[in-house]
Order: C-alpha cells, then structure tokens, then sequence
C-alpha cells in the first residue's frame, strides 16, 4: 500500500508501479472524511475541489467544495492491496464495480485533473475557458445547464449564450462557476 497524501503534500498522481486509479463513492458531504479514514489506513486518495461562491444572507463567501459530489479517488494495485478494506471504512459508501472486482479509471484523467489542481486541492478550469467552448454551470440558477461561451474578459466574467424559456438568452456569470464540457 502507498502512503496517504493529503491535499497539499506531494504529486497526488505519483502511483507505485501496479497501482491503478479507482473511484470511491462516499456518504453524501463526506468525501473528505472518507479520505481521512483511507489515509489511515495508508491507501493513497485524491479528492478533486474547486471553489464556489455561495451566497447566504446577503453575505457571499468563497468554499471549496467537491468537483464530483460523493466522489473520490483512491490508487490500489488489485493484486497486492486489501482493496475490500476499502468498503468498510468510515464514510465510504461502495466503489464502482466491474463485475466483483473495483473498475479502474482510464489513465490520465486523475493525472489531468491532478495537473490543474492548485495547493489546496481546487482545480482550476479558468485557462480551459475559450468563445465557442461549451460548458455547465456549477451552482446557482442555472445549476446543470450547458451553454457556449459568447465572451470572456480578464475579470473572469463570461457570457454564455443558454437556452431557457425556449429561446436561446445570453447570461452572465463567473468564470470559476463554470465547467468546460469535453466534447
């Protein structure tokens, strides 16, 4: 088993040889305690964020906040690990499943996103964001829905050409609210 990282020590995509990238699936608003638990027990995570802004009282304040709610990474090589320990930790809920044994992410996207991630662990799409991109909207009304990007400006605000009410409207929003789709 490999050390635990947390999410500001070492290259979190840095796997012993064997060791492959697989998702674990957490209670909900739990992925980072389900980390914690998985880190005692010396298995390596990654738990992708990224910064939100939530308003509340008129107040407005910056979170990092899951990018995969009830999602997290964990590196296991399937022939030496006790990767079943996994399933019974703390705040783990099941992992994704090939049949009776845990499926493997392709390679490269915990690299990828790895890659982008800043010192705290928030991945930053920002220099992804291009006119013609298509992408969704993280939090607030709009919450789910995919639009393509009109324009940007270097204060990180980008109209979004969206449909709603059934004709397409440009709307306005925050960069970091928003999430490149990959075509």
């Amino acid at each position: 088993m490999s050390a635990f990282v947390a999410e500001s020590d070492a290259d979190p995509t840095a796997l012993v040889d064997g060791e492959r990238w697989f998702v674990v699936q957490s209670r909900p608003r739990q992925e980072l305690y389900a980390a914690q638990q998985l880190g005692r027990q010396e298995f390596h995570t990654f738990v992708p964020r990224l910064r939100k802004t939530v308003r509340h009282a008129r107040r407005q304040r910056s979170v990092l906040a899951a990018l995969f709610p009830r999602y997290l990474f964990v590196a296991l090589d399937l022939e030496h690990d006790r990767w079943r320990s996994v399933l019974g930790t703390f705040g783990v809920t099941t992992m994704i499943m090939d049949g009776e044994r845990p499926r493997p992410v392709p390679p490269g996207i915990v690299e990828g996103l790895a890659g982008i991630a800043g010192g705290d662990g928030a991945v930053d799409f920002g220099d992804r964001l291009r006119v013609g991109a298509d992408v969704r909207f993280l939090d607030g009304p709009f919450a789910e829905q995919i639009g393509r990007i009109l324009r940007l400006d270097e204060r990180g605000r980008v109209a979004v050409l969206l449909e709603v009410m059934g004709g397409e409207r440009t709307v306005r929003a925050q960069a970091s609210s928003l999430l490149p789709v990959d075509d």
